[in-house]
């Protein structure tokens, strides 16, 4: 039988789907090359955006044309799925099974009746999902080859900022055993992975048994993987109320760890701040991003930014205007508020014209595309270690890399090379991609 997965969203959905798939081909499953032709077609979803639903619902509308030609089985899965749970398959019929984030221990009953060929509604009828399930973590999976891995360490938040639906779809906090992710790190090392990203909708946030934090877990990671052939860590995403000194001093004394933080601010404002939920104010947000930069020089940082929040004034974004000026961020997801029904932001008033948040929006792109050419510019000719990635999409003779301060530098070179380390020289920039000329492989 055949599979065939669409994932959207977040790496801690690409994770959840490897897994996922692991399962599939552990039972003798097969993927498939496209959906048109696979015996289970399943779409794993996101519900951060409105725009991320609207996607999905459109390829159900896809599918749903398709059915009326051949049969084949349709499971959406995700945060779309926890959301709107049974709801999903009564507003698209062609939906077969909805398996929510917390409840992933019903797919190996699907499968099951779809291999011994049960209708759907016994199929149905052999699930039970509990009304308060428990969140288990995936074990341990890796495609043959793989040599970048992500970790997911802990799930769910406990944060509730008024526009975000993730707590509704994700539950609270459940920070994974330290045994059991540096036991994924061991095996992940002896199939020869390079790279390590850990995961969790608040990666600092991670606390196991009410003692160890996530600088405790950094530690034990970063002697983990001493001697091995993980070289770089990375984690994603990180909150500024719970990113602390102590886990700056860690990442400072371990050179494992890439010298680039994703570090959400959402707003230079305190009076936006506070009605996000955010628990911390722009003077803090600018005095962690100094002392991040001091104990870490070079260090690039990237953020997130939401304007057109209810009650916004023009004074509020020039206030963020100023922060992005005097932070000056390598890169930022950018956009404007849009109301999501379930969050509390939903009920706020004073919400912004559309065109105003438009226009708003259009602003902190142009500076935020100005900051990123700047920093970029202000790299080439400097000597950087990448990891080689691919070959390029415009050249098959040209590899994409990657710096340790997430940036993307194209280069001459053979697919051997792909995989492993190389020194290159910054030689020019194309768009926000350097230019670069491998200097020798360094393993």
């Amino acid at each position: 039988m055949t599979y065939f997965f669409e994932t959207y969203g977040c790496q801690m959905n690409t994770a959840e789907s490897a897994a996922l798939n692991l399962v599939l081909r552990e039972r003798g499953w097969t993927a498939a090359e496209a959906g048109e032709t696979a015996d289970l077609v399943i779409l794993n979803t996101c519900s951060v955006r409105v725009t991320a639903e609207k996607r999905v619902l459109g390829r159900l509308a896809l599918y749903g044309a398709l059915k009326k030609k051949r049969s084949f089985t349709l499971l959406v899965a995700g945060c779309m799925a926890q959301r709107m749970g049974e709801a999903l398959k009564e507003k698209n019929r062609a939906v077969d099974y909805v398996m929510g984030t917390a409840s992933r221990s019903v797919f190996p009953l699907i499968l099951e009746g779809l291999e011994q060929g049960v209708s759907v509604e016994e199929g149905l009828a052999r699930i039970k999902i509990e009304e308060k399930p428990v969140f288990s973590f995936s074990p341990f999976h890796l495609e043959e080859g793989q040599f970048r891995a992500f970790i997911p360490i802990m799930h769910g938040c406990n944060n509730f900022c008024s526009y975000c639906i993730v707590p509704y779809v994700r539950g609270r906090e459940v920070s994974r055993a330290p045994a059991s992710i540096l036991a994924e790190i061991e095996l992940l090392a002896e199939r020869g992975v390079r790279e390590i990203t850990l995961l969790g909708q608040n990666v600092n946030s991670y606390l196991w048994e009410g003692k160890a934090g996530f600088p405790e877990l950094l530690e034990l990671i970063a002697r983990k993987v001493e001697n091995t052939s993980i070289r770089w860590i990375r984690f994603l995403s990180s909150h500024p109320k719970d990113l602390s000194s102590r886990l700056i001093r860690i990442m400072a004394e371990h050179a494992e760890f890439c010298r680039h933080l994703h570090l959400c601010v959402q707003h230079g404002s305190n009076t936006i701040l506070a009605a996000m939920n955010r628990r911390y104010t722009r003077e803090q947000y600018l005095d962690l991003a100094a002392e991040i930069r001091e104990a870490l020089p070079g260090i690039s940082l990237s953020t997130d930014i939401l304007v057109g929040f209810p009650g916004e004034t023009d004074e509020d974004l020039e206030q963020t205007l100023e922060l992005m000026e005097r932070v000056k961020f390598l890169y930022a997801y950018m956009y404007h508020f849009n109301p999501r029904e379930g969050t509390a932001a939903f009920e706020l008033p004073g919400r912004i014209d559309d065109d105003i948040k438009r226009d708003r929006l259009s602003r902190i792109i142009a500076l935020q595309k100005r900051h990123t050419l700047e920093l970029l510019k202000e790299r080439i000719g400097s000597r950087e270690k990448v990891l080689v990635e691919g070959i390029s999409r415009k050249n098959a003779d040209e590899l994409i890399t990657r710096t340790e301060k997430d940036e993307m530098v194209v280069v001459p070179g053979t697919p051997s090379m792909i995989g492993f380390f190389t020194d290159v020289t910054l030689r020019s920039l194309r768009g926000n991609t350097f230019r670069g000329l491998a200097i020798n492989p360094a393993g």
